[in-house]
Parts: C-alpha cells; sequence; structure tokens
C-alpha cells in the first residue's frame, strides 16, 4: 500500500502504524504456565525431536539418534540415491538459465522469465515424517524445495501438466467425488470389497517411462495449450531437466536422487500420477477378463476395486508384473467383516449387497483440531465446524449414522474450546446454502421447463424441424 503513496504520505503512515504496534498489548496467551515451561524444556532436551506425524495430526516424540540411523540408513539405498562431492547448484542453475533464455525470445514473456530464473541458490533439505499408521514407524522423506533454484519452474509445470490429469472415469478427486461413484453400488455374493496401495510410490517412480508417458500425453490432450505458448519438446526439456535433478542435503551430506522422484517438488504429484493412470490403463487393456475389476476407483495411489472372490490372488500378482522393472508394487487389503476404509471413507456392505458410507478415522486420529483459543481469525475456526459438518452430510448415507457423527463432532470440538453459538452459526448458514441452492436448482428446471414448452409450441407451429 505505502509504494501507491507518495514519499511524504508513505512515511506518515509508517510512523501511524509503528506506533499502533508499539502500543499495543500482546494477546492472551492460550497456554498455561505449565504447558509453556513444558514447551521450553522438551526444546532444550538435544537428544530427541519432537516432528509431526506424517498422518493423524499426531505430535511425535523421537529419539534423534534414532531418527538419523533410520533416515542414514534409507540414505544408504544405493539404487536410489548417491552421495556427491561437491554442491551441483552451480550447474544445475547454469543449464536451467540457459534454458530460460533461449524460451525467453518467443514463448515466454520477460515477468514469466524473471518469475523462473533462479535467484535463489538454496540447497533442498531432506526431512522425514514418522508413519505412526504403519508396522515398524517408516519414514516418509519429503524435500524442501522452496527457494530452490527449479521450484518456481516446477511449479510453472505443475500448472501445465493438472489439465491432464484426472481425465479418466477410474479416478477420484476426493471423498465426495468417492461417495457420487459409489451410490446405488450393489455387491454380489460372489464379489468383495479389496483396496491397494503403491508401495513408495514417488520413490519407486522411474523417470525415463513417466517422462515418455507425459509426452505421448502432451501430444494427443491439448488443453494444457491453453496454459503457455510453449511446444511439446519445451516443457519435456523442462521436466526432464527438473526430474532429473533431485538433489538434497542431509547433516552436511549432500546427495543426489538417482532413481524415482520426490516428495516436495509442486510437479512430482502430477508426474507420479500421471504414471499410475498409464499403469491403471495398461491394467484394464490386458487383464483377463476373470481378473478385471468390476470397479476400479482411483485416488492417486490408493485404489479401491470391486472384484470376484475366486480371483484376487491372481489379481495381486498381476498388479504386481504391470510394471516391467518390479519397482511398482502393491499392498491390499480386503474387506473385513463386511467393512472396508478407503480414504476417510468406511464403505459397509449388508447381508442383501447393498452399500452404506460412515466416516472412516485411523486409530491413530487424534481428534485434535484448531483450538478456539488460538490467535486466528473466527471465520478460520468456524470452518473447522462446517468443514467436519458439511463431511457428515455430504458422505454419510445412513440418517442414524449422521446423528452419531455429528454427535462425535459435537463433542470433539467442544473438547477443543468451541462454544455453542459456533455451531448454531454454521448450522444456520448452511440451512441458508440448501435453500438458496434449492431454489437455484427450481428456477433453472422452471425455466428448462418453459424454454421445452415454447420449443413444443414453435415445432406445432412449423417453426422447427
Amino acid at each position: 500500500m505505502c509504494c501507491q503513496l507518495n514519499p511524504d504520505e508513505a512515511e506518515e503512515l509508517r510512523s501511524e502504524v509503528m506506533g499502533v504496534l508499539r502500543s499495543a498489548s500482546n494477546p492472551k496467551p492460550n497456554l498455561t504456565k505449565q504447558e509453556s515451561q513444558a514447551l521450553s524444556e522438551l526444546k532444550d532436551i538435544r537428544s530427541i525431536m519432537v516432528l509431526k506425524a506424517d498422518k493423524g495430526r499426531a505430535t511425535v516424540v523421537l529419539d534423534k539418534t534414532e531418527y538419523e540411523e533410520k533416515v542414514q540408513h534409507m540414505l544408504d539405498d544405493e539404487r536410489t540415491y548417491v552421495k556427491l562431492k561437491k554442491d551441483p547448484t552451480a550447474v544445475y542453475k547454469s543449464k536451467l538459465v540457459s534454458i530460460l533464455t533461449r524460451l525467453k525470445h518467443n514463448k515466454i514473456s520477460r515477468e514469466l522469465y524473471s518469475h523462473l530464473y533462479p535467484t535463489s541458490e538454496k540447497v533442498p533439505q531432506l526431512y522425514c515424517l514418522p508413519k505412526v499408521h504403519k508396522a515398524g514407524i517408516p519414514f516418509r522423506p519429503i524435500v524442501d524445495y522452496i527457494g530452490s533454484i527449479g521450484y518456481n519452474t516446477s511449479r510453472f509445470l505443475a500448472d501445465i501438466l493438472a489439465p491432464m490429469v484426472g481425465k479418466t472415469e477410474q479416478f477420484v478427486k476426493n471423498s465426495q467425488h468417492l461417495a457420487e461413484n459409489l451410490a446405488g453400488l450393489h455387491l454380489e455374493t460372489n464379489e468383495m470389497l479389496i483396496s491397494h496401495d503403491v508401495v513408495s510410490l514417488f520413490t519407486n517412480t522411474k523417470v525415463v517411462e513417466s517422462l515418455e508417458v507425459i509426452r505421448d500425453r502432451l501430444e494427443r490432450d491439448k488443453t494444457w495449450r491453453y496454459e503457455t505458448l510453449l511446444e511439446v519438446n519445451d516443457v519435456m526439456e523442462l521436466l526432464e531437466l527438473i526430474l532429473t535433478t533431485t538433489y538434497f542435503i542431509f547433516r552436511g551430506q549432500i546427495y543426489r536422487q538417482k532413481f524415482g522422484t520426490a516428495m516436495g517438488s509442486p510437479v512430482f504429484p502430477l508426474v507420479a500420477n500421471l504414471y499410475m493412470e498409464h499403469l491403471e490403463q495398461k491394467l484394464l487393456a490386458t487383464a483377463p477378463m476373470e481378473l478385471k475389476p468390476r470397479l476400479w476407483k482411483r485416488y492417486v495411489d490408493d485404489i479401491l476395486e470391486v472384484v470376484n472372490k475366486t480371483s484376487v490372488d491372481e489379481l495381486i500378482e498381476f498388479l504386481n508384473n504391470l510394471d516391467n522393472s518390479g519397482s511398482i508394487k502393491f499392498t491390499h487389503e480386503k474387506e473385513c467383516e463386511g467393512k472396508i476404509p478407503f480414504l476417510d471413507v468406511l464403505i459397509v456392505r449388508n447381508d442383501e449387497g447393498n452399500v452404506k458410507l460412515q466416516i472412516y478415522r485411523k486409530p491413530t486420529h487424534t481428534d485434535q483440531y484448531l483450538n478456539f483459543s488460538s490467535h486466528n481469525p473466527i471465520e478460520h475456526k468456524l470452518s473447522v465446524v462446517r468443514t467436519l459438518l458439511q463431511r457428515s452430510q455430504s458422505l454419510i448415507t445412513d440418517s442414524h449414522d449422521r446423528q452419531l457423527e455429528d454427535a462425535h463432532v459435537d463433542k470433539a470440538l467442544r473438547s477443543c474450546g468451541y462454544p455453542d453459538w459456533t455451531f448454531r452459526k454454521v448450522k444456520d448458514q448452511m440451512r441458508h446454502y440448501w435453500k438458496m441452492t434449492e431454489r437455484k436448482q427450481k428456477s433453472e428446471q422452471k425455466v428448462d421447463a418453459l424454454s421445452c414448452d415454447h420449443m413444443w409450441k414453435a415445432h406445432q407451429k412449423g417453426c422447427l424441424v
């Protein structure tokens, strides 16, 4: 705002703001003295690490030596990682600048060139999150690319590839989309629900094969061209550079990832998603009829299927041979007592084969949400209530289950300090939204009916053939 004023007005505004800040009192602490002291003591213990869990909003306290040993064991995998003797940032930067300089002449604007030009030479950092919901508590490696030479280019490429993802019937974009797809599902007595999960998808996604898949999609799918003036070869040149220059530092040692991709770069999830689309289309095209799932729904590397009970083991073997290199492997889970979780939905079948949906929470789920006493805008807190109540309405198919879920949400949020008025306000907002939506739908139906009536009368008069 100050930059739009003349110098004198800008300086006066700055002085006023500084005066307000100096005279402002600190907000009331939302931690007790005991809690603050406990956090300070934990912070001073150098032998431990306090991390958030990979999923479930849990906080994990780990022995620092154990953490570093686990990470080091992972980095010792010579198939995936290699130690570098020197920092490659300058070399990678030179390659990227060379490509951008060539494209600046007629394919990217000066503004985009300036945005993509790497001004920072920060080396990406590796950190790991513990998967407390899995046996043995394995680590999920994540590379912090923010501020690195290729981060903005990675985001730019993600914008180009994004329109191509999710155009198959098998794609699921979220839990609500899944619920819509499962509406009316009926299972025969010889069928069962199973789910598959890819083991470490990112680190096992083959770069060369992924590039081939993406080139083919770029050539066949033209929607991405609305995003850029680049040609297929230009996109592929940038993408290959980003995918083949994955490097990071951990405890002073720089590594290069020579196989697979890493979580943390904006474009890598899209690359993995497109490669999974390729594999699933290969499965559906080549699987024998007796193995082919009647239902196949996928969210990135999580897959839900309806299959014949007698073909489960053969299908799993077929899946694990889809990838010629053998790097992509699938774990599986069968329905148990007529129930199977997928995303945050619990799918339940009854004796007649009909399906209902409930909310699923992992055993490690903590019911910890944004505390009402936290120093966040009130709209953020209301959105927590709204999100949980809307999830109950949009996912759960049985009215009694919905009542139980609403009671669970009420109890969980009250333990986080949410008062009565927040629930009343959100429910009023939701009722108003539903009424407006219903009115809009009725209005559209009325317009459609009038339009059909008009067309019929015109047809009778001979105005329409």
